[in-house]
């Protein structure tokens, strides 16, 4: 498996070998230069594919479920605009889903947080800030804003989650070290819809169905009417199939705290 830990040995023996084999020839810079530059390029990448598991384990599916389930994911709310018309077409389908909340909004806007819970789906901790610098930040701002959020969800809604999802999918050491010491389980995917980007509904849409099966986790945004949208049109899409979208714990099997 390709993790960060393999990585840097192969990384660290390949450089000792070479420093090694230089006392008795000699080897261009060059030789160093390409092995240090093909670990940063393949712990970049680590770093920004979630479904790597290069720094962490990250939960993306569940392929091994004998039933006829899916969880759809939502990210950066609540939105006091769109996750209520979230929560009315999920009841309407009798759906569930997972919300991963930003610390900040939810202290905008506490009463959606309540809304959230009382329609049977679940809340996990999406940092604070979300800062677009989050990926940067040092091992005491990692798990400050972690553990602010997580008793921010204990104190508005008095339930405990371990449901952790990397803003922007970003992971490395400072939050591997965080999430094991808060003991939350990193949640990640197995089809992003790219509901954010400036493509179309139709084709957001299709980048699920064309896809999905039972045992996937489906991110999305209660963010936008266009995800909204595209909620509408792919719960319509899962009733055909007799797929039915349940929480994140209840996919993975995982023991729902209170």
């Amino acid at each position: 498996m390709l993790t960060r830990r393999v990585v840097n040995t192969v990384a660290v023996i390949l450089l000792l070998m070479t420093v090694g084999l230089g006392f008795f020839v000699t080897l261009p810079y060059s030789i160093f230069a390409l092995i240090i530059i093909t670990w940063f390029v393949i712990t970049a990448l680590g770093s920004f594919f979630i479904r790597w598991n290069y720094h962490l384990k990250s939960y993306q599916s569940n392929t091994t479920t004998n039933e006829d389930w899916v969880s759809i994911t939502f990210d950066d709310g609540p939105n006091s605009e769109f996750t209520p018309r979230v929560l009315m077409l999920l009841k309407k389908h009798n759906a569930k889903a997972t919300f991963f909340c930003i610390g900040q909004q939810m202290e905008k806007h506490p009463q959606i947080l309540e809304q959230i819970i009382a329609g049977g789906h679940t809340v996990g901790n999406h940092t604070y800030s979300h800062s677009k610098s989050f990926g940067f930040f040092g091992n005491s701002e990692v798990e400050t804003e972690l553990k602010k959020t997580k008793s921010l969800i204990n104190k508005l809604t008095g339930l405990e989650t371990d449901l952790y999802r990397p803003a922007f999918g970003v992971t490395n050491p400072s939050i591997e070290r965080a999430v094991k010491k808060l003991g939350l389980k990193s949640i990640g995917w197995s089809i992003r819809s790219l509901d954010t980007t400036s493509r179309d509904e139709n084709i957001v849409l299709k980048r699920i169905t064309s896809k999905v099966s039972k045992g996937d986790i489906i991110l999305l945004h209660d963010t936008s009417e266009k995800a909204v949208r595209v909620l509408e049109r792919l719960l319509v899409f899962l009733d055909e199939k007799n797929l039915k979208s349940v929480t994140v714990e209840q996919l993975l099997n995982f023991e729902k705290h209170v």
